[in-house]
């Protein structure tokens, strides 16, 4: 949580601390300079300092995993809780539609979307957002299976409740614990997918200071030791990602009953 928080606070505060145009940032006579007291992180191959851009990208790498995450989640939980709840030919309908979604690797799934929509942002997030939807269909949807079995839902319908309140008062409630640890292990694996994109040029486009896009421009002038500009936006995507899986963790072993000890 602490390394999370820190993310969230620069990416909140950074635009007022230091407002930055990466469109008129650089300087090609101080272009590769190694990390020194002017430049902690060193300057990368147009002379831009490369802490401010790793700065600056925080907020864009924190909303593309929270947004296409919560898009993943509002529609797939959706489908999920719909689909355990009614079962027949709706449940069989969606879950191998999901099912035919889970039969490609995802990143590979995410390139098409994005390469059919066109490079950019937004499609970046719609695209990661899509990939995930089944998880969380299939997690929803075990969940219901097991919570509309016990025994205050068969209460609930002995007195009339109808359907969608059943879902959103009963079922819902009772069933987000999982999505909720799946939710927060997905940003993190949702901003290596986007850096992952933006390394293969589908991403945010330059000069946008996006850590995959960092990475993307970069990695070449690796073989003339300019190390520092691959190894910082690195760290942060590393940081950044292992915060999130060590939440998720935690948030696991907090709501799992079968995981407290007594």
């Amino acid at each position: 949580m602490g390394v999370i928080l820190v993310f969230v606070l620069i990416a909140v505060s950074i635009e007022f601390v230091n407002p930055y145009n990466p469109r008129i940032d650089g300087d090609l006579v101080n272009r590769l300079h190694a990390p020194s007291a002017t430049n902690l992180l060193g300057t990368d191959d147009q002379g831009r300092d490369v802490m401010r851009r790793v700065l600056h990208g925080a907020p864009i790498s924190l909303q593309v995993g929270l947004l296409s995450v919560a898009l993943a989640l509002a529609l797939g939980s959706s489908i999920g809780l719909t689909a355990g709840y009614m079962g027949g030919w709706f449940d069989t309908i969606a879950m191998r539609a999901m099912d035919i979604m889970l039969s490609f690797p995802s990143i590979l799934l995410a390139i098409a979307i994005v390469a059919a929509r066109g490079p950019g942002l937004g499609n970046t997030m719609l695209a990661i957002g899509i990939v995930n939807i089944p998880v969380y269909a299939r997690i929803a949807r075990a969940v219901t299976l097991s919570v509309k079995e016990q025994e205050y839902i068969t209460a609930a319908r002995a007195v009339g409740v109808r359907s969608v309140r059943m879902i959103s008062r009963h079922i819902l409630p009772n069933s987000l614990s999982p999505i909720i640890v799946q939710g927060t292990l997905s940003i993190a694996t949702a901003i290596i997918e986007a850096a992952g994109l933006g390394f293969l040029g589908l991403g945010a486009q330059p000069p946008t200071p996006e850590w995959g896009a960092m990475l993307s421009d970069g990695y070449k002038y690796l073989t003339i030791g300019a190390w520092w500009v691959l190894l910082f936006p690195g760290l942060a995507i590393m940081l950044t990602v292992l915060g999130f899986n060590l939440l998720g963790d935690g948030l696991r072993d907090a709501l799992d009953p079968r995981l407290r000890s007594d």
